[in-house]
């Protein structure tokens, strides 16, 4: 009995103590308000760029084809390798056209002395015509056999030259200096040449200089076209990879489409980009900025902006300590903070530290601190 008359003691004494500590604590009245830090926006003027998404194109891009039909003999290049213009790429089998070439070559030799003979003949004839040994239309049939024998050369060397580009053109140079594709044939296949139908052999695309073209909402660029005249060569742009979060890569627009897409309504708009290392490749997307003018704005730290739901809000403090939600509209990233380009004042005081602390939410009263708000490093 004297063990279960302590223990009710016991519990009767650690009642009592917790009934006095809530009444000290109801005397005391609600918890102390949190201490956040309260900062007002930083006021700058800032460098307006407005984003494009888009993708880099080869600024020159050709298909090699054979201009004449033979055997492929050999292949001088390796797939994917960087080339000049003029480099030789592939030998087709020279043989038919080298015989074509001696034979042009033996046909013109021929047609040469037939012309001296004529010519003789013509001269001779001149000669007697003084004398009246033969008639002066015998004299114009010759010279009628020399302008023949004239025109047979003239066609003979005309062949002759046929003949000696065929030879030239049995061996494939590159047409430009870049970077070409797989071969698409052997060697040992039989290929057509021609104008038309004849055998795709590789492709070669230019890197140094590349460009990259994206569309412009008609909005955009009638905006622009206020601006600055985007025509006018030299517009500065920039632009990024999607690994890449500084934007060095500098460029200049060179092209602005004549008209606007009836059923985008956007205009699509080039810049070209030096790329003397060839990172830039082909069919790359990429983020471009286009300057878009100057203007004051109002500057917070990103993770001063909360969500609710749909809209993006920033916690103020009012003049009675209590926080205030204010929906903005952002902007940009500007020397590492976001533009807000509506809903905040000048004067408002913004919660940048103690947002984590789950009685900082609107309607709360808390203790604000002063703080400021500093631009980081330019992006």
């Amino acid at each position: 009995m004297t063990v279960r008359r302590s223990r009710g003691l016991a519990l009767a004494i650690i009642a009592a103590v917790a009934a006095m500590s809530a009444d000290a604590a109801w005397a005391q009245g609600a918890p102390p308000a949190p201490p956040v830090q309260v900062a007002t926006p930083l006021a700058k003027r800032v460098t307006n760029w407005d984003e494009f998404t888009g993708r880099f194109e080869a600024r020159e891009q050709v298909e090699v084809r054979a201009r004449v039909s033979g055997f492929l003999d050999s292949i001088h290049f390796r797939d994917g390798d960087m080339v000049k213009r003029g480099d030789l790429l592939f030998t087709i089998d020279q043989r038919p056209y080298r015989l074509a070439v001696d034979a042009a070559k033996a046909e013109v030799a021929r047609t040469g002395a037939q012309v001296e003979l004529a010519r003789n003949e013509v001269e001779r004839a001149e000669g007697l015509t003084q004398n009246r040994t033969i008639t002066a239309r015998d004299v114009d049939q010759r010279r009628a056999n020399l302008n023949g024998a004239i025109a047979q050369q003239q066609a003979a060397e005309a062949n002759l030259k046929t003949a000696e580009l065929n030879l030239e053109w049995t061996q494939v140079r590159a047409p430009l200096d870049g970077r070409i594709s797989n071969r698409r044939v052997d060697a040992g296949n039989l290929i057509a040449g021609g104008q038309s139908g004849a055998t795709l052999l590789t492709t070669i695309v230019s890197v140094d200089p590349i460009n990259f073209v994206f569309d412009a909402s008609e909005a955009d660029y009638l905006r622009y076209a206020r601006l600055q005249d985007l025509r006018k060569p030299g517009t500065p742009v920039r632009v990024r990879l999607a690994d890449e979060r500084s934007w060095d890569r500098e460029g200049k627009i060179d092209f602005v489409d004549n008209t606007l897409n009836a059923r985008s309504a956007t205009i699509r708009t080039r810049a070209v980009f030096p790329n003397p290392n060839g990172m830039l490749t082909p069919g790359t997307f990429g983020r471009m900025r286009l300057f878009a003018g100057e203007a004051d704005a109002l500057l917070v730290p990103d993770a001063v902006i909360v969500s609710d739901q749909a809209n993006k809000i920033v916690l103020a403090v009012g003049p009675d300590n209590k926080v205030v939600p204010k929906p903005v509209q952002l902007g940009q990233i500007s020397d590492g903070l976001r533009v807000i380009t509506k809903g905040l004042e000048p004067s408002d005081k913004i919660i940048v530290n103690g947002i984590a602390n789950p009685i900082v939410r609107p309607g709360a009263t808390v203790t604000p601190q002063p703080s400021e708000i500093k631009a980081a490093a330019a992006n």
